[in-house]
């Protein structure tokens, strides 16, 4: 596991108490503060609405992976649902990296690190009208997924579609999470223990809820076109990995036939990085090893890129709980 966790520097905190450097704590209206303290209005356009956009990077050994490119989304999103952007760019740098040290400091662990904006509560309604920006962590969570690096990932396409790009597009990180929270529930009432793979419209794969997938056939790997998925910042860098392994990457539609004959099946996702597929819709992977060569060669330079050891820091925790699939990367 990760070691040499920065210490908390307190006075940087709201409050100084013992219960801070117990509870976690998070960034809202200026100040970082535990997270007990974080109360927004039941009024917030996030709530009411759904209306509101949020990403979340994670750290290796402390540090955070990628933020700038994780920031740059957010504001693509909040573009996108045409809201301003309460700090400036370098500020909500400046913030993430400060509420990441802290926590990774409390939890003595690596851990998500989420940006969440929305336009707070409209004076229209009997709010105050001033944008509701929290930047918060959460553990990893390595005993629960810890599994799947051991035995891989089972998935199953429900009967819910990805909501498609001319309604929604897909590539805006929003808050309102129903089309995968359906789809989850269906799977976990016919299939408990896999993970939703969304289809589209037109029957091809699409993504999970915070995950990109992708099929190894030879040395060439296919991934549903950006135009129907979240583009993950994750599955850029995958893409970047394995050019460097001289390996072909297409983007291309994916039917459940053409994912039936490949050789291996893996999923990118912000806390997974890179993690074998066992089956879908029951279907092996034609390697039959977990992980396949391909994946196991990316999972690699990943653990390379990032300075830890991706699977090992998984593995640390296996048998320890259950698995649970949840439905955010």
């Amino acid at each position: 596991m990760a070691s040499g966790f920065p210490m908390i520097d307190n006075h940087r905190l709201a409050s100084q108490s013992t219960a801070v450097q117990t509870e976690r704590v998070a960034y809202y209206r200026g100040k970082i503060i535990p997270e007990s303290q974080v109360l927004i209005s039941f009024r917030d356009s996030a709530a009411i609405h759904g209306e509101g956009v949020y990403d979340t990077a994670r750290t290796f050994g402390g540090r955070i992976f990628k933020l700038r490119e994780h920031l740059d989304r957010l504001w693509r999103s909040m573009r996108y649902l045409r809201i301003e952007p309460p700090v400036s760019f370098q500020e909500l740098e400046e913030i993430s990296d400060e509420v990441a040290r802290c926590n990774v400091a409390i939890c003595k662990q690596d851990v998500w690190v989420t940006q969440r904006v929305s336009p707070g509560a409209p004076r229209e309604f009997g709010g105050d009208g001033i944008p509701t920006l929290i930047v918060e962590c959460l553990p990893l969570p390595f005993a629960i997924r810890s599994q799947y690096f051991k035995t891989g990932i089972s998935l199953q396409t429900p009967s819910v579609r990805r909501t498609p790009p001319w309604s929604l597009s897909p590539q805006a990180k929003t808050v309102n999470y129903l089309n995968f929270i359906l789809a989850g529930r269906e799977i976990a009432a016919t299939r408990p223990g896999a993970w939703p793979i969304l289809l589209n419209e037109h029957g091809n794969l699409t993504e999970g809820g915070g995950a990109n997938i992708f099929f190894v056939h030879g040395n060439t790997l296919s991934t549903p076109q950006t135009q129907y998925v979240l583009p993950g910042i994750t599955r850029a860098t995958v893409i970047e990995l394995a050019t460097t392994l001289k390996l072909t990457v297409a983007e291309q539609d994916i039917g459940i036939f053409e994912a039936s004959q490949a050789d291996e099946i893996f999923l990118t996702a912000t806390s997974l990085c890179v993690c074998p597929v066992a089956d879908i819709n029951g279907y092996t992977p034609a390697s039959n090893q977990i992980p396949g060569p391909v994946t196991g060669q990316l999972q690699q330079a990943f653990s390379a890129l990032v300075g830890i050891d991706i699977v090992g820091q998984y593995l640390d925790y296996v048998g320890t709980v259950s698995p649970t699939p949840p439905f955010t990367g």
